[in-house]
């Protein structure tokens, strides 16, 4: 069986789903990722790759079975070179125009088809912990309604394709993720953290570091998608996915700082528009339906990822 899917966990789920002996075809622009990533792969029989725009024409493909749509920018940090705030028209293509031409390629392969949607759909959160029926509170014209109003369209386009052409589609929505293969200057707060303090440079902790997020790794998250993916009950299902282990800012600043050994100092800058107070998913349904929850500690996971930096 084939799978086409791209971006944010591309080479941790190309991974999982090469070692279940699936063929993969990944698509990638690049815009945000990073063609290191996939180098392993490209031996491989069962792997191929495109360059290419999921916003423009459709390369020519085999047909497939499965379509993970995981193509945008995903960084909120103006910093970072490459955060939906330095490509905004392309996060909104890229959620709209690209999950449409996604969709209709799954409706003529009568594929299965996951849309990676966001924690950020919820907006700054006025409930906690956040559950799949709480509508949100997004500010529809702020600098990050790029990337929450996209989500909340291609979720919108999914359920349509459901409803309208009964096609066997997901959404998943992503809760922060950390882990190995992260980019130096993508602009989150772990791999922000991270380099900051084993160059001993100043943490920088937005607004009073009491707002709080929940991070999952990697490996558990991918794990998810792939039983979301190839569950028989998961069709037209909206799930959250993430770690409900919550933290608060400044304390991921000194859990991090004490396992790097630094010394760093911990800065203050004002906090950003429309940041939210709060990030913690209710994984209920994940449980219920999946059977799945995270299975890496925040201590192992920051672990793995300190030693990946260091080695990197």
């Amino acid at each position: 069986m084939r799978e086409i899917l791209e971006k944010e966990v591309e080479k941790h789920l190309c991974e999982r789903l090469l070692n279940e002996n699936f063929k993969v075809i990944c698509l990638d622009n690049f815009l945000s990722g990073d063609k290191g990533n996939i180098n392993q792969f490209l031996k491989n029989s069962n792997f191929s790759f495109i360059e290419a725009d999921v916003t423009q024409d459709r390369p020519n493909i085999p047909k497939v079975d499965f379509v993970f749509h995981l193509a945008s920018p995903a960084s909120p940090n103006k910093k970072s070179p490459r955060s939906y705030i330095s490509f905004p028209v392309e996060t909104l293509l890229a959620n709209s125009l690209g999950t449409f031409k996604l969709l209709e390629l799954s409706k003529e392969d009568n594929a299965k088809f996951l849309f990676a949607s966001s924690s950020e759909v919820y907006g700054d959160p006025a409930v906690s912990p956040q559950v799949e029926d709480y509508f949100g509170n997004v500010n529809p014209i702020g600098i990050r309604s790029v990337y929450d109003e996209g989500k909340r369209f291609g979720e919108a386009m999914t359920m349509a394709y459901v409803r309208k052409n009964q096609l066997d589609a997901r959404i998943i929505r992503i809760f922060n993720t950390y882990g190995l293969k992260m980019r130096a200057d993508d602009g989150r707060v772990v791999s922000n953290f991270i380099n900051q303090a084993l160059k001993n440079e100043p943490l920088t902790v937005y607004g009073d570091g009491t707002q709080t997020r929940s991070i999952c790794f990697v490996r558990d998250l991918v794990e998810g998608l792939y039983l979301a993916m190839t569950s028989d009950k998961t069709k037209g299902e909206v799930l959250n996915l993430g770690n409900p282990e919550e933290r608060t800012i400044i304390e991921l600043a000194n859990i991090i700082k004490e396992k790097t050994g630094s010394t760093s100092e911990i800065i203050f800058e004002p906090l950003p528009e429309d940041d939210p107070k709060k990030r913690k998913p209710d994984i209920t349904k994940a449980i219920k339906i999946l059977n799945w929850s995270p299975k890496v500690s925040i201590d192992q996971g920051l672990d793995e990822t300190i030693q990946y930096f260091r080695n990197f």
